[in-house]
Parts: C-alpha cells; structure tokens; sequence
C-alpha cells in the first residue's frame, strides 16, 4: 500500500523559510515524487517534482530561485526547502508520487498525501 506522509508545515513570516519532508513507503515503480499546494479558494497546483531515476528537478515559475526540492534515495524521503516565503504561499502543501515523471509534470497524479498546512502571515 502506498503512503506519503508530510511533515514539516506551520506558521512563518514572510521572509521566512520552512522545510517540508514526506516519508515515502509501499511503491517501488513510481519515478516521479513531489508536491503540490491548494490555497484557500483555489485549485491544487503543482510545486515541484523530482524524479527518482536521474535526480532531474522541475518547479512551477512563481517558487523558482526559492524553493529547492531533494530526495534521499536510501530511504525514498523528499524534502522541501522553502525560502524567502511569501503571503501567496499559504496553502495546504500535498505529497505527490506519479509513475511516470512525464505524467506528473502534466498534473496527473497517482498518489497523493494527506497534507500539511503552512501559513506565511505576520
């Protein structure tokens, strides 16, 4: 059975920065591994991916420069390192996994987590 558990969210200002993990366990033929966000009133979108065969590393525009995705292999952890955070990062931040990193960087999903909130607020 596949899980994605996160941890990691909570409370910042912005300017800030938080780190984000997800334990990943139960799959073994999924490449693509990552994270996508849903705001208050607004659809899910994609963050940032990686995929677990060659490293390579995809990001939506508006976290480019500031967020830096990562994966340990040993243990098929992700992280998400976020800096500089803003008051549009608000959001509840999702694990993702996907068969084919192809397919989750077009959005179609397989797995998904339960979430973790982070909240950019003075």
């Amino acid at each position: 059975q596949v899980q994605l558990v996160e941890s990691g969210g909570g409370l910042v200002q912005p300017g800030g920065s938080l780190r984000l993990s997800c334990a990943a366990s139960g799959f073994t033929d999924a490449d693509g591994i990552g994270w996508f966000r849903q705001a208050p009133g607004k659809e899910r979108e994609g963050v940032a991916c990686i995929a677990r065969s060659d490293g390579s590393t995809y990001y939506t525009d508006s976290v480019k420069g500031r967020f830096t995705i990562s994966r340990n292999k040993a243990n098929n952890a992700v992280y998400l390192q976020m800096n500089a955070l803003r008051p549009e990062d608000t959001a509840v931040y999702y694990c993702v996994a996907s068969h084919q990193i192809a397919r989750m960087v077009k959005g179609d999903i397989d797995y998904w987590g339960k979430g973790t909130q982070v909240t950019v607020s003075s």
